[in-house]
């Protein structure tokens, strides 16, 4: 380690977390998010840990997230080629729920009246048509008179061939300087016409809320005596302030790319490389697989019902957290989600004005949780009568009682968590039962046993620091740069040539923006059979081994490989990263035989007196047997029957089955 310590802040829906990385030896903290102006809760945190002697400071937020989810992201209009103006609405023609009649497409981004054509056309070999330079000047008087804040330009072709949109970009911003433009060429020089432009709108979509957000928090930083923070972006790495706010799409993840990275390294501390990680907070769950270590990455997923193809940890989010509502549907059943209490009001038993009932609730009145229990630095306190009064009324309307509509709760909760974890290891071909669940979150430890037993795994991780582990997966991010450049053709010993040039070009852009002895390059590449309409990403260390790597690639994710059939390129992608120090986590055995307390929890099937461990009581060695719970730092475990374990070296809890 450097001298000095290195900062991760973590912006959550209901609480903001923050670890501080100093000597190997870590402080934390944990305060209620200020969803108004999220840099509020940022400093309240460093304010709440006594921070001093910051050299390194990384933050992950949620602004990108919630401007999608809300639709309250800037007015934006959409440039793009004559002909082609309703391609964000024509999109794939996919149905995302086939027999579903009544389920509607998300609100499109940008209405069809912000949408505007010149008349241009390039082709794979470059101009058809040249840019009418009447019609850029219609455009941009129109762009004038709709008031915009933001415009995305997306011409045809123009991840080949970009003169155009650089001469639309140009007359844009000569004639609206205050207008935030983004070009495809520049944020996405990538084949698939659709998707380059749903992400090039929501990267002007998100571009000046996010950038005036950073912008604050920058100087709010700065002001306090820190340095100016590191973004992390939804691949898992961060990069500079100034970056991020230029490719605010590449940050829609920002928040749980933390939580896997701090899985990874925690999971790599305790001996274990191939984990699900599960980060259950107070509004939503994050799942992931980590695969011999490393974070797999996709090239895009959809995120707020909105395409985005740029590089990001392969994460699902479902809507179910601490502070997800409970209600009964049209149709009588009980349901948990996808709406938060959040940080205002939250749950009822914060006694902030919300009366209805959560899965904190539920955890609270089933004894999981310390009835008097103060959350974050103090300001909240949990009240067990205040969660009784909305169970009630919420088993009023479900003919149950208060004990039934919790344990009701629970297992509706746990239901979407499981089916969460399926889709990131049973549908990506994996094996849950090989694997371990790394659990953290402020509420991911207290329901890891049962998801556990629900999908055969027979270990749990609960890191130390596992209320706050995605503060510290940003704490210890790499910095890091994604760069790609399209390159179609036909997969030939001819086209090596070509390969090897294209990735000499990408090598220098990343030399160019990352400096350092340690600078890692990653070569990759986007491959696909011949008519096939989607590829998968693979190595390119070895050009000649690309074929074969593309086949071991299509046969693990769809289950068959055809090697006779002809291979075409895609994409040259290079991953740039600059590693930081990373301390090794470690614990002293225990030195204190203090007492465990005792309360009564319902263990699902009885109500039961079982032990109460505070974790800073605990050391390397101590065991636990279930039923128990386990309080640590920020987070609470639920021990539940038949589980057993003990604290390791890296201060991990590892828990196993006794019943495996």
């Amino acid at each position: 380690m450097t001298a000095g310590a290195r900062l991760g802040v973590d912006v959550g829906g209901t609480f903001t977390d923050l670890v501080l990385l100093r000597d190997g030896q870590l402080v934390t903290a944990k305060v209620p998010s200020t969803p108004a102006d999220q840099s509020e809760g940022v400093l309240s945190a460093v304010q709440v840990a006594g921070v001093s002697d910051v050299v390194a400071f990384a933050h992950g937020m949620t602004v990108a997230t919630n401007a999608l989810l809300e639709r309250r992201g800037a007015r934006t209009a959409l440039v793009t080629t004559e002909g082609f103006r309703d391609l964000l609405e024509i999109g794939r023609q996919n149905r995302p729920s086939l027999y579903d009649l009544s389920m509607g497409r998300p609100r499109q981004l940008v209405p069809r009246e912000l949408r505007f054509c010149v008349r241009e056309r390039m082709g794979p070999g470059g101009v058809i048509e040249p840019l009418d330079e009447q019609s850029l000047h219609e455009v941009v008087a129109a762009l004038r008179s709709a008031g915009v804040e933001a415009v995305a330009v997306c011409l045809l072709f123009g991840f080949l061939h970009p003169a155009h949109e650089r001469r639309v970009g140009e007359a844009i911003r000569a004639a609206l300087p205050s207008v935030h433009v983004s070009l495809s060429s520049a944020v996405l020089p990538e084949v698939r016409e659709y998707e380059r432009c749903s992400t090039v709108t929501a990267d002007a979509y998100l571009g000046p809320k996010l950038g005036a957000y950073l912008a604050n928090l920058g100087d709010r930083a700065v002001a306090a005596g820190l340095p100016e923070p590191l973004i992390m972006q939804s691949s898992g790495g961060v990069t500079e302030l100034r970056r991020a706010a230029n490719l605010a799409s590449a940050c829609v993840l920002s928040g749980p790319a933390g939580g896997v990275v701090g899985a990874a390294y925690a999971g790599r501390e305790s001996g274990y490389a191939d984990l699900l990680s599960f980060d259950m907070g107070g509004t939503s769950t994050d799942v992931a697989p980590i695969v011999g270590g490393v974070c797999p990455v996709t090239t895009g997923a959809e995120v707020a019902g909105v395409p985005i193809r740029h590089p990001m940890v392969d994460v699902h989010t479902v809507s179910a957290g601490g502070g997800s509502i409970a209600a009964r549907d049209a149709g009588g059943a009980l349901r948990v989600g996808p709406e938060s209490a959040g940080a205002v009001p939250g749950p009822a038993a914060y006694g902030r004005g919300g009366d209805r009932a959560t899965v904190t609730d539920a955890n609270l009145y089933l004894g999981r949780l310390e009835d008097g229990a103060r959350l974050g630095s103090g300001e909240v306190q949990l009240s067990r009568a205040y969660a009784e009064r909305a169970l009630e009324q919420l088993g009023d309307e479900l003919h149950l009682t208060a004990q039934e509509t919790a344990l009701g709760v629970i297992r509706v909760a746990n239901a979407e968590m499981a089916r969460a974890l399926r889709v990131v290891s049973v549908e990506r071909g994996l094996d849950p039962r090989r694997f371990a669940l790394a659990a953290f979150g402020g509420a991911g430890a207290m329901h890891a046993c049962a998801l556990a037993e629900e999908l055969g795994i027979a270990t749990i991780l609960v890191p130390e620091a596992g209320g706050v582990l995605s503060a510290l997966g940003l704490a210890i991010s790499d910095l890091r740069q994604d760069l790609v450049q399209a390159l179609p053709a036909p997969l030939t010993d001819a086209i090596s040539e070509r390969v090897e040039e294209g990735f000499g070009e990408l090598e220098a852009r990343a030399r160019a923006s990352l400096e350092g002895p340690a600078l890692r390059l990653e070569r990759q590449a986007d491959l696909r059979y011949r008519h096939q309409a989607f590829e998968l990403t693979v190595a390119a260390d070895d050009v000649s081994a690309l074929a074969s790597n593309f086949h071991a690639a299509h046969q693990q994710r769809y289950g068959y490989a055809t090697p006779e059939q002809p291979v075409e390129l895609v994409s040259l992608r290079m991953v740039a990263t600059l590693p930081v120090d990373k301390p090794v986590l470690d614990t002293p055995p225990a030195d204190s035989h203090a007492p465990a307390k005792s309360r009564r929890v319902h263990t699902g099937a009885a109500w039961e007196t079982v032990p109460v461990h505070v974790r800073a009581n605990m050391g390397a060695g101590s065991r636990v047997t279930g039923p128990s719970v386990i309080e640590l730092a920020g987070a609470t475990a639920w021990v539940a029957p038949g589980w057993s374990g003990e604290i390791d070296s890296a201060g991990a809890l590892v828990l196993t089955c006794r019943e495996s």
